[in-house]
């Protein structure tokens, strides 16, 4: 069985692109593995809470996604 699982923002994603991802994962699914595949692909589109989780060490937020926070507190100096 064909799985797929998509960890997003929490409050990132409306109803509607979710379908969409399951959807088009399940359509890639059944072009790569045939159509017998597409009763059986399973999608999951998880919502990761804000700030529970990041890259780098650096801890993700939605405001940091944004663009309205740095993540950072540190100063730069030319």
């Amino acid at each position: 069985m064909p799985f797929a699982n998509f960890k997003v923002p929490e409050g990132t994603l409306t109803a509607q692109q979710k379908e969409l991802i399951v959807h088009r994962t399940t359509d890639l699914y059944a072009e790569i593995y045939g159509e017998r595949a597409r009763a059986t692909t399973m999608v999951l589109v998880e919502e990761v809470p804000d700030g529970g989780w990041g890259i780098g060490d650096t801890v993700l937020t939605r405001a940091l996604l944004e663009g309205g926070d740095t993540g950072t507190d540190q100063e730069t100096t030319a």
